[in-house]
């Protein structure tokens, strides 16, 4: 739902195709994915469905992880690669994981855990029946993070824009940085005003600063077509 306007902000020749994962919106009767591996090959296929034309990808937070990744499943199975990675508040995958375990949590704890986040309104958590709806889904989010191992491959040959809060203490500039050793080929960092959800914070400064990059990597190219996929 975040990216709902972002068709009306970036350029006219950008589609974005914005992914609605299992158990959200309108697939909450669907369940959601627990570990990585089995989303990442549902994406692949819904992918190499679309029609031929440039992608870029781009994800916040646990999207981050998922567009890169998918990025990497991709190129293994000889799949279209996207042209450019936009990763957004989230540490470089192959820093260690040091966060303590929180998916299992009792619920108690576990909902405090998700108040720490400051992402989830205060209407919501206040809401007794909407939070039963929500919790497990959140728990499967949790669980993918908190499951997920990183592998050495070799760096992708696309470029890669990474962006952060500058009031994001959990997320921090030098890790953010560290995405530079995940591609051959070009890296930007920029830190916008805001916490974790800088993309609502600082939404028109990241659009305008996605647009010009598209743009440029655009004009670099011949293709007629670019598509943006952006995961949340």
């Amino acid at each position: 739902m975040i990216y709902r306007d972002w068709p009306h902000s970036l350029t006219p020749e950008v589609e974005v195709a914005a992914v609605e994962l299992p158990g959200r919106w309108g697939r909450m009767k669907e369940a959601p994915f627990r570990r990585l591996e089995p989303l990442l090959d549902a994406l692949a296929q819904a992918i190499t469905a679309l029609p031929s034309c440039e992608l870029a990808f781009f994800g916040h937070s646990m999207g981050a992880l998922i567009a890169f990744e998918l990025a990497r499943e991709l190129r293994r199975k000889g799949g279209p690669q996207p042209q450019h990675l936009f990763v957004s508040g989230r540490p470089a995958p192959q820093l260690p994981q040091t966060d303590p375990v929180t998916f299992d949590l009792p619920e108690a704890d576990f909902i405090r855990e998700i108040h720490k986040l400051n992402g989830t309104p205060k209407e919501v958590m206040e809401h007794e029946e909407l939070m039963e709806l929500m919790i497990p889904v959140i728990r499967a989010d949790f669980e993918l993070i908190q499951t997920y191992e990183y592998h050495h491959e070799e760096p992708l040959e696309c470029p890669i824009s990474a962006y952060g809060g500058l009031e994001d203490s959990e997320v921090p500039r030098a890790e953010l940085a560290q995405w530079k050793n995940q591609t051959s080929s070009g890296f930007a960092l920029h830190m916008l005003p805001g916490d974790h959800f800088f993309l609502r914070s600082a939404r028109n400064e990241l659009l305008g600063l996605i647009s010009a990059e598209l743009g440029t990597a655009s004009r670099r190219r011949s293709s007629s077509c670019s598509e943006a996929l952006t995961i949340e």
